[in-house]
């Protein structure tokens, strides 16, 4: 099947504003998005420029706006999207080079709260035990891949990008609620701050644009309950 591809491209050694460019490419249905952006690559125009690595919806690397909605390009089929598709960067970051955004931002955020085990206690012979049920509260949490969905899905991040953001407050869920962290009081802290977890307004869009499937929405209400019985 023939479809069209809409490009947002920006090339800023060049171009004063972005622009679109427009392709028409020979597609299986059952091919993805990326599959197209590939083949515009190759055989088209070399100069599109896009991140991609594993191409099977782990690293998270290509996350952009398709037909208006955050995706990852390798799991969007062209039969959901065709026949006219249109691709943009994400929104809320600097676009570096056409799809291409700069995620420093993004990470910045991530790395704010301190998303790693912290627990200076001694260590135990072996492991740190946790029963299924501890694992149960967070286990959710744990399958985020730091694609920048559903931060760049939020109105609340487009609006003011010194919110924390949806993905950062999911990794601060994963470690406030494990039974072997000891560092759950102070990122509540720094999630108590003005630009923290109560800039949530609970619209949702994070949560449809997870391509994990993450109840993100109900972890940011985990995390405000949390806060609110913690006496900070």
């Amino acid at each position: 099947m023939e479809v069209t591809v809409r490009i947002k491209r920006y090339d800023p050694e060049k171009d004063g504003e972005p622009w679109w460019g427009e392709y028409k490419v020979e597609v299986d249905e059952t091919d993805r998005v990326l599959d197209a952006l590939h083949y515009i690559k190759w055989y088209q125009d070399g100069t599109l420029t896009f991140r991609r690595s594993c191409g099977h919806g782990i690293c998270g690397s290509d996350a952009m706006r398709i037909n208006g909605y955050n995706r990852l390009a390798c799991k969007v089929l062209i039969r959901d999207v065709a026949p006219v598709i249109t691709v943009e960067p994400l929104l809320g970051l600097p676009v570096i080079k056409d799809l291409v955004v700069d995620m420093e931002p993004f990470f910045a955020h991530y790395r704010a709260v301190m998303p790693w085990l912290i627990n200076d206690e001694p260590p135990p012979p072996r492991e740190r035990l946790q029963s299924p049920e501890e694992r149960e509260l967070f286990d959710d949490t744990t399958k985020c891949i730091l694609c920048a969905a559903c931060t760049t899905s939020c109105p609340a991040f487009w609006l003011r990008g010194e919110y924390v953001g949806p993905a950062a407050i999911v990794q601060a869920h994963r470690f406030i609620f494990d039974s072997r962290d000891r560092g759950a009081v102070q990122r509540l802290e720094i999630l108590n701050a003005p630009d923290g977890v109560w800039r949530c307004r609970t619209i949702f869009n994070c949560t449809n644009a997870c391509p994990r499937e993450i109840e993100i929405t109900k972890a940011i209400a985990e995390v405000k309950k949390a806060l609110i019985f913690s006496r900070l």
